[in-house]
């Protein structure tokens, strides 16, 4: 088996943290981007596009692991699909996908395209791992800026988070990658659950500010599925060490 991983997503949120992980590993690593790039630090950086294919043949060439990091708002079903099928032609023996909590419960669009990437993966003939994880700290906290910079923080009712931080969902990751195959493993979440609104809350006490919250409703199947916590894993769940009021201490800082 090729020791070479091929990590897509690799100069993203969570692949800027699997990377030197891998590296720290004593594994060749390989990068997808868009653009490709020099070599550095003893890594290889690729061009290809996954949602058109363009390049990924050359990018699998002598990979025995893929790391499928790489998503965004929309066509992660599709360039999956297409990463799955090609890992399938190239021979690869292992292939490790990152999806998302809920993603076969909540009827959003983008949950939906990341369970279609799921089963692109199950189905693609090559032995598989899926990790489904919560929203990281980072995204929370990007949330939570932007809540803040409003004269009133809303506060919808029933919504709630377990963010998870990026660093622990590398080191789970790379723990995977350079394991067997495991099919469907345990979820991992943040080790508390919040409110969406009191993130804001907290993000505003860091700054030294405050705001007045206002209970908003969440109509229809999409406040329902959030209300029933069909976004949450709260039995048989990993769950990872860092706090996000660590996390937001180390962004942000903290005021008494």
């Amino acid at each position: 088996m090729s020791t070479t991983i091929l990590v897509t997503g690799g100069t993203g949120t969570l692949g800027r943290h699997v990377v030197p992980l891998l590296r720290a590993a004593g594994r060749e690593v390989r990068v997808l981007s868009r653009r490709g790039g020099v070599p550095a630090d003893g890594v290889e950086y690729v061009a290809c596009d996954l949602l058109t294919g363009e390049g990924i043949d050359a990018a699998l060439a002598g990979v025995g692991t893929v790391l499928h990091l790489a998503g965004g708002p929309k066509g992660d079903d599709v360039a999956t699909l297409n990463l799955a099928r090609a890992a399938a032609s190239a021979g690869v023996e292992h292939l490790v996908y990152i999806s998302v909590i809920g993603a076969d419960r909540i009827p959003l669009g983008y949950f939906r395209a990341k369970r279609d990437a799921e089963r692109a993966v199950e189905e693609s003939g090559v032995p598989w791992t899926t990790l489904r994880a919560a929203q990281f700290h980072d995204l929370a906290l990007t949330v939570a800026e932007k809540m803040a910079k409003l004269p009133v923080v809303p506060a919808p009712g029933g919504l709630r988070w377990q963010p998870v931080d990026a660093r622990d969902v590398a080191a789970r990751l790379v723990e995977l990658a350079l394991g067997e195959p495991a099919g469907r493993v345990r979820d991992l979440a943040g080790p508390t659950l919040y409110g969406l609104h009191e993130l804001a809350l907290d993000h505003l006490h860091a700054r030294g500010k405050r705001r007045p919250t206002l209970p908003v409703p969440m109509p229809g199947k999409v406040g329902r599925s959030y209300r029933a916590g069909e976004n949450l894993t709260l039995d048989d769940v990993d769950t990872g060490g860092r706090t996000w009021e660590a996390f937001l201490a180390e962004r942000v800082g903290t005021r008494a």
